[in-house]
């Protein structure tokens, strides 16, 4: 073959060569990314989520945030009340005072500090632990009107202690007064030391906080936004660490998700799953709102109810525990799949069972 014919061949096998890897990386470039199934699932569940009034999801799995978005106006620099998503600080609050040597145990007579109850046979008797996991006896009162520190202490005992739950803000508000005391001789408020012992440390920023009387509503008085507020899941699903610093003792993180007797599904101040059998023994309501009037006609359920008696789902997790508000607010922390979830809303059917069966499963 003659010199000039072996270039041309040779050039034309480089520019086939040359055409065929342009062919191929163009056609890689046109296809879209695939996606995993779990991201597959996460999108499901927060479209499930955006469709009843969402706003927001949010997954952290090995301490990174790998799935974020936000719905129907929200953004990630705003705010949303907690509701009683708020009551779980104080949990974690009560553990810090027992490692910070200001209460003796979880188990320590709430007279010990409110010495007035000391004369009273059924209130000298009762527990942190009672208090903190509703099942202290004493009328929780309505969900949504929290009465003040000094007002919580004198509602009255209805149930022995340990017998019954009762869902309600006036225990919150108990404790609050409880650490309030306990606080005083160090000039330093409540509000104060869930500052100093426990968001600074995670640099949990908190927007707004509602007071009484000068006071934190602990039951129901936080916003966050939602990256704030999974802060807070990354300090409990590393079991009281964050990012390696030992902020809580593992073995008081345990005590707080440990069910009652009167309510398996409820540990202190968190929302469990480890019960289906419907024997939670709750506390009947007598409230006399239009709202109760009209559940009680039509044989309404309350959601506290429901998730006392069933948890959120046979189908979920076991070690699933959750901090939950009004508004369908969910921190959830699901240990066996090292994933925090932070799911934010306004009022809706939204469920629990539904949402995470498609982000764990990828079907309802």
């Amino acid at each position: 073959m003659p010199e000039q014919d072996k270039n041309i061949s040779h050039i034309s096998l480089i520019a086939f060569i040359f055409a065929s890897i342009l062919f191929i990386v163009t056609c890689a470039m046109a296809q879209p990314p695939r996606v995993s199934d779990e991201q597959r699932n996460f999108q499901l569940a927060a479209d499930y989520s955006k469709s009843k009034n969402g706003l927001s999801v949010l997954v952290l799995k090995n301490n990174k945030i790998i799935f974020e978005q936000y719905h129907n106006g929200h953004s990630s620099e705003t705010a949303n009340r907690l509701a009683s998503g708020t009551k779980s600080f104080s949990g974690v609050m009560l553990a810090a005072a027992i490692e910070d040597g200001l209460i003796k145990s979880f188990d320590e007579k709430i007279s010990d500090t409110i010495t007035e109850w000391k004369s009273d046979k059924k209130k000298s008797k009762i527990t942190l632990r009672q208090l903190l996991t509703l099942t202290s006896g004493i009328d929780a009162s309505n969900p949504g009107r929290p009465p003040g520190y000094s007002d919580a202490l004198n509602y009255s005992v209805k149930y022995e202690a340990g017998t019954t739950f009762q869902y309600g803000p006036v225990p919150f508000q108990i404790f609050g007064e409880v650490m309030r005391r306990k606080l005083k001789p160090k000039r330093e408020t409540v509000m104060d030391y869930l500052e100093r012992r426990i968001f600074a440390p995670i640099g949990l920023n908190v927007s707004r906080w509602r007071t009484q009387n000068g006071q934190p509503n602990l039951p129901s008085g936080a916003f966050l936004t939602t990256r704030e507020w999974a802060k807070f899941g990354q300090l409990l699903i590393n079991d009281g660490k964050f990012n390696s610093k030992r902020i809580l003792k593992k073995k008081h993180i345990k005590e707080l998700l440990k069910g009652t007797k009167a309510n398996p599904n409820y540990g202190l101040t968190f929302w469990l799953n480890r019960s289906s059998n419907g024997e939670a023994n709750i506390a009947q309501s007598n409230g006399n709102s239009r709202r109760e009037r009209l559940m009680r006609r039509f044989k309404i359920q309350p959601e506290t109810n429901r998730i006392s008696k069933d948890g959120f789902g046979t189908d979920l997790p076991k070690d699933t525990y959750v901090a939950a508000g009004a508004g369908k607010q969910r921190l959830y922390v699901i240990p066996s799949k090292n994933l925090v979830i932070v799911r934010q809303g306004n009022r809706s059917r939204f469920d629990d069972k539904e949402f995470l069966s498609l982000l764990l499963f990828g079907q309802k």
